[in-house]
């Protein structure tokens, strides 16, 4: 069964066809820096030996533009691996956020597709684009099964004292004002990963999803018991364009200053983060910039290292106890200088990060820390596109 996985993200379109059951895609893509004149795209053709890559670089506007690339390389005349868009037989999206509805993959009915409009507000940055990825599927592949697979679903298994805010009760009961959390389908995929490396099914882990959104969950016995994204990805660790945690009085502040509430939104989810502090979203931009001097860089870095280095402490006390970090995701695998920074000054938990292993070491599980590490730090690249597909193949197997 031929399941293509469409995984987008604020700034980026990760793809991968699989003919399940089978766990191995037969090609895999990615397009970074859409919405600006010089777009990436690296499409791998993993059925022939040696891999058949195709990169080039170009304008991509939007996540429209970057979806008709992707067909049109599946179903070139040369290279393609499919023949008609038939040939798929179902098209597992990653959404964002399912609010508390959904907990499961789920198939796509015009029902679902209006929750996942009605939950644009909560995550402005993605919904809306998943939402415009699943009409392009409809469209493209008319005959293949919609599902969606959304990032909220891994954290459902937080206890209500985390997952609920000091607010009135009505807030939640009426409004659904609570702690979602996100990126829960890299944290699942990753911690399963870092359990079974480890021979420990209850393992008490931190795992570290830092890219253009960054996020931070505590893992025990392959549950999420807390994290940092909340009510919307906007919350928790310094991203891309977003400011994670930040006192509400301030937006308050500039409301009474004149800015809108719209203003302020847009404000702290797409001109924040690194992007507010540096000019710059991009951490290997940003890198360049701070080996050329640029100090507001320096001080970016410190900052997003520094809050992470919070939430590790206070998820150690979640945790009473920690086994292993987990680093995953662009920055998290493969910014070693970041790792280290956020290594660095956590001897209270004996966490020795190996600097040897930590430039150089490959593999699916890396593990970077000195032998005298009480806590295993460990590189374990994100696959979300392959825990979609698993999910999207259960779900019609058990349809």
């Amino acid at each position: 069964m031929y399941i293509l996985v469409i995984n987008a993200g604020s700034s980026s379109l990760k793809y991968q066809l699989f003919d399940m059951p089978l766990d191995k895609p037969l090609c895999t893509g990615l397009i970074e820096r859409i919405g600006t004149n010089e777009a990436f795209i690296r499409h791998k053709i993993l059925t022939v030996d040696p891999t058949q890559t195709i990169e080039r670089q170009e304008a991509i506007a939007d996540h429209s533009a970057g979806l008709q690339q992707m067909v049109e390389l599946l179903s070139d005349a040369e290279i393609g691996l499919i023949h008609s868009a038939d040939d798929i037989k179902a098209v597992g999206h990653r959404v964002v956020h399912g609010g508390e509805r959904f907990a499961n993959a789920t198939l796509i009915t015009p029902a679902v597709k209006e929750t996942i409009k009605d939950l644009f507000p909560l995550a402005p940055l993605h919904n809306p684009i998943n939402y415009q990825c699943i009409e392009i599927a409809e469209k493209t592949f008319p005959n293949a099964r919609q599902i969606a697979v959304f990032d909220t679903a891994f954290h459902q298994t937080m206890p209500e004292y985390a997952f609920r805010y000091a607010i009135p009760e009505s807030l939640y009961t009426d409004e659904g004002i609570r702690v979602y959390g996100f990126h829960g389908t890299s944290h699942k995929y990753v911690s399963e990963k870092a359990a079974a490396w480890l021979g420990k099914p209850d393992a008490k882990l931190i795992s570290i999803h830092l890219g253009n959104g960054c996020s931070i969950t505590a893992v025990q016995n392959g549950k999420s018991l807390d994290t940092s994204m909340g009510f919307s990805p906007l919350a928790g660790l310094v991203m891309g364009t977003r400011s994670g945690d930040i006192d509400p009085s301030v937006i308050f502040h500039l409301i009474a200053k004149g800015y809108s509430a719209d203003a302020v939104n847009n404000l702290l989810n797409k001109q924040s983060g690194m992007q507010g502090l540096t000019g710059l979203n991009d951490m290997r931009d940003i890198r360049k910039a701070l080996e050329a001097g640029n100090q507001a860089a320096a001080l970016a870095l410190d900052i997003y290292a520094y809050r992470i280095q919070k939430y590790i402490g206070s998820y150690a006390a979640v945790l009473n106890g920690l086994d292993a970090l987990i680093f995953t995701a662009g920055v998290g695998e493969n910014d070693s200088a970041m790792r280290e920074q956020i290594c660095a000054n956590l001897d209270f938990l004996a966490v020795y990060l190996d600097s040897d292993k930590n430039r150089v070491a490959t593999g699916d599980v890396r593990e970077v820390n000195r032998s005298d590490s009480a806590v295993k730090i460990l590189v374990i690249p994100t696959n979300e596109e392959l825990e979609i597909a698993q999910q999207s193949f259960d779900l019609l197997e058990t349809a």
